[in-house]
């Protein structure tokens, strides 16, 4: 499984956009993956669609996902690749090359605010595979991490091959992959004669086509409050990839100070601005959820400008005196309406 470094905040397909008094056929499919669960609606499915090959095709699809990027199989590309030896070029298939090849575009884009070596200082700070004797390590570990740490300096790629240049150098994608496992089942969908489906894997998602009421397919993006699960928005999503990151959900506290999960890889360190949320809208759902992630690190007063400067569809939802404000991109008001809120 690929189990995800950021919490990703869950989005609610409202059933009410879902069911009618006389609706076309729907088939459903869930499951488990990547430490998660899967939804897969199809409406309107191809008479010659079988039910079982569908199913059938989409646990093939998510275990080669898995297969290729999940750092808890030691046989998978990225398990092969970390326990690779410094300057030894590994070949990579090209789901991983494309995810690989994406990550870097979107690194570059962010200012290094989106980074798949970041499993040092996961590790380091407690939000890995173990906790630290001490909850806020010192910044001696902290720089020695951070040497690790920066996929242009320390990754490269040549052709369909990536090098490290430290045997200690890991990649993690799992604030990717998911993003892109939910693309590759939509492409087996289509491929399979689906035109109107949406593909969720824990939280994030892509739609096409309309549901079953003929509308776009009714998302609530949640409120990030520990206090329980609100519908904060809902937003009509037809046709692109949508995802969310928190930072609400995995924390820990020392000292009378809070300190998040969502680490920066320029710092080495927890984030300390109020953004609690980011939901991205974009063209698929890998986009989405690796943006998601580095708008998320970046926060509101830095993010919002990027994401103008990019064209990106963006909804941040910050924390101002005990209350959630709104704040969108240009791109997100113009595809979702105004979601400013005071």
């Amino acid at each position: 499984m690929i189990r995800p470094l950021f919490a990703t905040l869950f989005l609610f397909v409202l059933a009410g956009c879902l069911f009618g008094d006389d609706t076309p056929d729907v088939l459903r499919f869930s499951g488990e993956t990547m430490g998660t669960t899967y939804n897969v609606t199809v409406v309107d499915p191809p008479e010659a669609l079988d039910e079982a090959a569908v199913q059938q095709a989409i646990t093939a699809t998510l275990e080669a996902v898995n297969g290729s990027m999940s750092n808890w199989d030691p046989q998978s590309e990225v398990s092969r690749f970390n326990s690779s030896a410094a300057l030894e070029p590994v070949p990579m298939s090209e789901p991983f090359a494309t995810v690989m090849a994406l990550s870097n575009d979107i690194h570059d884009a962010s200012g290094a605010r989106f980074d798949v070596t970041l499993a040092p200082l996961i590790e380091l700070w407690g939000f890995g595979t173990r906790t630290p004797e001490d909850e806020v390590p010192p910044p001696a570990d902290i720089n020695a991490a951070l040497d690790l740490v920066g996929q242009r300096e320390v990754l490269r790629m040549e052709g369909d091959a990536l090098i490290k240049t430290d045997d200690a150098v890991s990649v993690n994608l799992s604030a990717i992959a998911k993003g892109y496992g939910v693309d590759a089942v939509a492409e087996t969908l289509s491929e399979a004669g689906a035109a109107r489906y949406l593909v969720e894997i824990g939280g994030d998602l892509v739609t096409r086509g309309l549901n079953a009421e003929d509308e776009p397919w009714a998302i609530g993006i949640e409120r990030p409050d520990v206090a329980g699960r609100v519908v904060e928005l809902v937003v009509p999503v037809s046709g692109y990839g949508l995802a969310s990151s928190g930072d609400y959900r995995n924390y820990f506290e020392a000292g009378g100070e809070r300190y998040s999960h969502i680490l920066d890889p320029t710092t080495g360190r927890p984030v300390t601005h109020s953004t609690a949320s980011v939901t991205v809208l974009a063209e698929n759902a890998t986009l989405a959820d690796g943006w998601a992630t580095a708008l998320l690190v970046a926060g509101a007063e830095v993010g919002l400008p990027l994401a103008e400067a990019e064209g990106l569809a963006v909804l941040f939802i910050t924390r101002e005196d005990g209350a959630f404000v709104t704040s969108a991109s240009r791109a997100f008001s113009e595809l979702i309406g105004d979601t400013t809120s005071e």
